[in-house]
């Protein structure tokens, strides 16, 4: 197993472990169906404790990597050879695509307020300049400082697209990627995915799920040459797709010169205690473009979404759609990047995801 002393000296050792043991896995120093060394010897290995371990075991659990029996120890269940893990995955009740403010999940209006007051103060009539067709330099710093925080993306502010919601941002890729085109959607999916590429004249191919993801058959016999995915809490489905399933929407593209749209909506509240790869860290091949908003995360009011593009797309995007002005106003843009670079968005994150962890703690 690789040694761990490569990472980050600031990542908590639980994370060390875990990534480390993923590795391990992945190459196949611990096959299919073999047994992973007991906690004790774990924590002996690598000098830490059995809470330490017990944590990075339960991370790989919850994405299918492993499956623990109870007084029998930890098997992998993952499986390279047909590309999907054979534990099955945990799905919760779906939830619409919304987010009711005024309810306890709701961001605090008396930060937003605040924040809105502080950015007037500093930027003043900064707040009427019209913002670069791609958004402006804070904002785009900002989401991409947050990515790399919290979700392991390390991507340049140049990379960033700013948008008026997810919907806009849908038809920004058409017009880029080109109407001739098949995409390939989850079946079934958020419906405003279809109808979007519909009323852009793009052919759509529905795609069947299962309880990991898209079947592989449906994957198989597909003639897409774009995927849009929804990895985490797929709607209306609720399904969230394993390791193995990830891996596989990646090498389905690269085998056809493609492109994977990854829509991370809702993925902020997940109540695991690591999220999940992001397709964009699992692509090395720069063919994933990842999208979300903060629809979900501040307000349904609030419509701005992100899209980040691999380098090798931008000056498509240039070309192609580049010169289209900024849907989002200069304010609400100031107030998104203040919020971000001052904690406060991700303070209202970890507040909701204690409470869910809390929540169903109480329901088992």
């Amino acid at each position: 197993m690789k040694q761990m002393s490569g990472q980050s000296a600031r990542e908590p050792s639980y994370l060390l472990l875990y990534r480390a043991l993923r590795e391990s896995i992945v190459a196949g120093v611990y096959p299919y169906g073999s047994k992973l060394p007991s906690k004790r010897t774990l924590a002996a290995e690598r000098k830490v404790s059995l809470v330490t371990v017990e944590h990075a075991l339960a991370i790989l659990a919850d994405e299918g990597y492993i499956a623990t029996r109870e007084r029998s120890g930890s098997f992998v269940t993952y499986r390279t050879g047909d590309l999907f893990a054979a534990a099955p995955t945990r799905t919760t009740a779906p939830q619409p695509r919304r987010h009711a403010h005024g309810t306890e999940d709701a961001f605090p209006y008396s930060v937003l307020a605040r924040t809105m007051r502080r950015v007037l103060s500093e930027y003043g009539e900064k707040v009427f300049v019209k913002s670069p067709n791609n958004g402006t330099a804070a904002l785009r710093t900002a989401i991409a400082a947050y990515l790399a925080r919290s979700r392991g993306i390390s991507v340049s502010p140049e990379q960033v697209v700013i948008g008026s919601g997810a919907e806009y941002l849908y038809g920004l890729l058409v017009q880029m990627l080109g109407r001739a085109r098949v995409f390939g959607v989850e079946d079934p999916c958020y419906d405003k995915i279809k109808e979007v590429y519909l009323a852009n004249g793009v052919k759509i191919e529905p795609l069947a799920m299962g309880h990991e993801g898209i079947k592989t058959e449906a994957l198989a016999t597909s003639t897409a040459s774009v995927l849009h995915v929804t990895p985490y809490h797929s709607y209306p489905s609720g399904i969230t797709a394993t390791a193995s399933k990830r891996r596989e929407y990646v090498d389905f593209v690269a085998a056809r010169d493609g492109i994977l749209i990854e829509d991370d909506f809702d993925s902020e509240f997940t109540v695991s205690a690591k999220m999940e790869d992001t397709l964009f860290s699992l692509c090395t091949e720069g063919r994933v473009i990842y999208m979300n908003t903060f629809t979900r995360t501040v307000a349904s009011a609030m419509r701005v979404g992100y899209m980040v593009l691999p380098p090798s797309l931008l000056p498509l995007f240039r070309t192609r759609v580049g010169f289209y002005s900024c849907t989002v106003p200069t304010f609400e843009q100031y107030v998104l990047a203040s919020l971000l670079d001052s904690g406060d968005f991700e303070r209202h994150i970890n507040r909701i995801r204690r409470k869910k962890r809390r929540a169903e703690s109480a329901a088992e």
